[in-house]
């Protein structure tokens, strides 16, 4: 592996940034501070010492708040495709019966003392900032997916859905997505087309191209936030899909004739 599963994040002051797209399946750990997660319908608000799940092809906003005073540390292990594919293989585990039933996006587990021991078992390698070897990386993940799967054992069919997504309804999922801040090919892949198709299938759907209809319907989402609901401009740009201030502020202007700050 070029890239450790083990990721350890640490932040003194607010977060909002990251990608909003969730490729792989992620078991993690607050140590300190609060982690809030959207999908945009249903929150999440993890505190310190608590457990979580996140089921892999989402797209989820998320908020990383330090303690007063303090540091917002978390712990992560990735259980990626080709591990769980792995597993699977050596020890016979297949997903079943899940199709139909809904499946948490985001999932709090209990405190289980399995949970604690593990996550201190990766500790002293992310705190020191070094690489270890692959070999102990699979170890690692193998041992988080033992563990999942003897606390939870409805994972097993989640875990092991080599499935991609399967095509679904364009207008529906643009609509009601099109303020996560993620790349065209997200879009397509959740979608399930390629980035060709995808655009293809875009402009007749919408008469526009993606980039162009996102802009326009992320601005007129600005718009009725702070119009309507008397939102500020400051606080409503990442939420509805922009990285930066000032660009959100240009683009409308450039669409309302007036910047954000002077609607009422």
């Amino acid at each position: 592996m070029t890239n450790s599963p083990i990721a350890y994040s640490c932040y003194f002051t607010r977060n909002r940034q990251g990608e909003q797209f969730v490729p792989e399946h992620v078991f993690s750990y607050q140590i300190s501070g609060t982690l809030t997660i959207s999908d945009g319908i249903t929150e999440h608000v993890f505190n310190e010492g608590d457990f979580r799940f996140i089921r892999r092809n989402q797209l989820l906003k998320f908020v990383k708040q330090p303690p007063p005073g303090g540091v917002f540390k978390s712990v992560s292990i990735y259980l990626d495709q080709a591990a769980l594919s792995d597993f699977s293989m050596d020890y016979g585990y297949k997903a079943e019966g899940n199709r139909g039933r809904p499946v948490e996006k985001v999932k709090p587990l209990e405190g289980f003392g399995l949970y604690q021991s593990f996550m201190n078992s990766l500790l002293p390698y992310v705190a020191a900032d070094q690489l270890i070897n692959a070999d102990l990386q699979k170890l690692k993940q193998r041992e988080a997916i033992m563990i999942l799967l003897q606390t939870n054992p409805e994972l097993k069919d989640v875990l092991f859905d080599f499935s991609e997504p399967g095509k679904i309804d364009l207008e529906a999922f643009m609509n009601k997505n099109f303020h996560f801040n993620v790349q065209l090919k997200r879009f397509a892949y959740l979608t399930g087309r390629s980035l060709a198709t995808f655009k293809r299938d875009f402009s007749q759907v919408f008469n526009a191209t993606p980039s162009r209809w996102l802009l326009q319907r992320r601005l007129q989402e600005a718009h009725y936030l702070i119009k309507e609901k008397g939102r500020a401009p400051s606080d409503v740009y990442l939420e509805i899909g922009f990285e930066d201030l000032s660009h959100f502020s240009f683009a409308f202007k450039k669409m309302y004739g007036l910047p954000p700050s002077r609607i009422y």
